[in-house]
């Protein structure tokens, strides 16, 4: 790690504490930078929906998606203006509550629908409301059998067999078609890029009519091991460029190409910085634990994600420890709550450095789904998020309080 990102953790942790979330502006800065041949970056929010994060992006251009009643008040709160031509907010979901499907028609904001129930509830409560259409093409990929989004084991988008019953109740309700989207799962194999930029060709032939865009959604891969390579964001624009150009062809209109980058955008910015509170040999093996664990971090024991971990002293210096082949978790009353895990949830012994209790532990590229996927699990308050920005440090987030967490839970009297 470079000596100013380790110097800004431990200036962090003496203000806020550990465990904490730390997020570099500047890398996300570099990675819009890097997609901006698309001519719309749409940022799938559920990587990381700090709304200091959503501002930040939304200074860059940068449209935004959202899968909640709850993402789409994030997105107000960060300045997005919906009900525009830019259509600077999305709502994408399988399914759509009443009463989220009120807030979306108060505020014109487009539905990315993924069944067609939500286009029959969509249409019966507003004829005209613009729409996408999420299409499943029957396949999918992911890094992971929990990431893949596409296939006929995938609760996501409509199934490709339903996209002309979809397009019939467009008509009957009088609906708005702005455009066919197909997000099928994580990680980015460039042959089977093709496969899916091929189904998108074909859903634009059977839909047979004018649209306003084609979304290629989300999904592209960061390293998260050295040595791993970087998406080759060049030969991803120009197979989707391709893409587009024939749809132009096909449907006689100018199509805008969105992108919806989360984990790009965000991974390799972010890091999780906990304290050593325990230092155990259990048999030969040796475990250190942290006081931050899965309530805060879930993707190893949700999809046995690596991590890089490292070890710091209070004072900045790497540990210099004897390499042993060490677990790390965390403080959590189960046994998964382990750090450094394979999928199945198989217990990994690195070798590492031993630190001793009190030296800082930072587990890197958890700028995507961590705080995010955080919990109270345990009654553990959720961990405070900082922002480095030009050499600055600003709290983008308090830490919650048990106080906070035990209100919820006051007297509400009879219902």
């Amino acid at each position: 790690m470079r000596p100013d990102l380790i110097a800004a953790a431990l200036s962090a942790a003496r203000s806020v504490g550990t465990p904490f979330w730390l997020y570099e502006a500047e890398p996300i800065r570099q990675r819009v930078g890097q997609l901006s041949a698309f001519d719309c970056i749409r940022y799938a929010q559920k990587a990381n929906s700090n709304t200091h994060i959503l501002r930040l992006l939304r200074a860059m251009g940068v449209a935004v998606d959202a899968v909640s009643l709850g993402e789409i008040e994030r997105a107000l709160r960060a300045g997005y203006a919906p009900g525009t031509d830019a259509h600077e907010i999305v709502f994408t979901a399988d399914i759509i509550d009443e009463a989220t499907l009120a807030r979306v028609l108060e505020l014109g904001i487009p539905v990315n629908c993924g069944s067609p129930d939500m286009l029959r509830q969509l249409g019966r409560a507003g004829r005209g409301h613009p729409v996408w259409l999420r299409i499943n093409p029957g396949f999918g990929h992911g890094h992971n059998r929990k990431t893949n989004t596409g296939g006929p084991s995938s609760k996501h988008g409509i199934w490709h067999e339903e996209l002309e019953e979809s397009l019939h109740l467009v008509d009957e309700y009088g609906l708005s078609l702005i455009g066919l989207h197909m997000h099928i799962g994580s990680g980015v194999d460039y042959a089977h890029l093709h496969r899916v930029c091929d189904s998108m060709l074909d859903a634009v032939r059977r839909v047979g009519r004018p649209l306003q865009a084609i979304s290629a959604g989300g999904g592209l891969s960061v390293p998260y091991r050295p040595g791993e390579p970087e998406i080759d964001i060049a030969e991803y624009y120009a197979a989707w460029n391709e893409t587009r150009l024939e749809a132009e062809r096909i449907t006689g209109s100018r199509l805008r190409l969105e992108l919806e980058p989360g984990r790009y955008l965000v991974g390799n910015a972010g890091l999780l910085v906990a304290e050593i509170r325990a230092v155990k040999k259990v048999a030969d093996n040796h475990f250190v634990l942290l006081d931050a664990g899965f309530s805060d971090l879930a993707r190893p024991i949700i999809y046995g994600s690596h991590h890089e971990i490292c070890f710091v002293t209070q004072v900045g210096q790497p540990v210099a420890g004897p390499i042993l082949p060490i677990a790390v978790a965390g403080p959590l009353c189960e046994a998964g709550d382990v750090f450094t895990q394979h999928d199945g949830g198989f217990v990994e012994f690195r070798d590492l450095p031993l630190p001793e209790i009190g030296d800082i532990a930072v587990l890197r590229d958890a700028g995507a789904y961590g705080a995010t996927m955080s919990s109270n699990y345990n009654t553990r308050p959720l961990a405070p998020e900082v922002l480095l920005d030009g050499g600055a440090l600003s709290v983008i987030r308090k830490r919650q309080s048990i106080e906070q967490l035990l209100d919820l839970e006051a007297d509400g009297g009879p219902l």
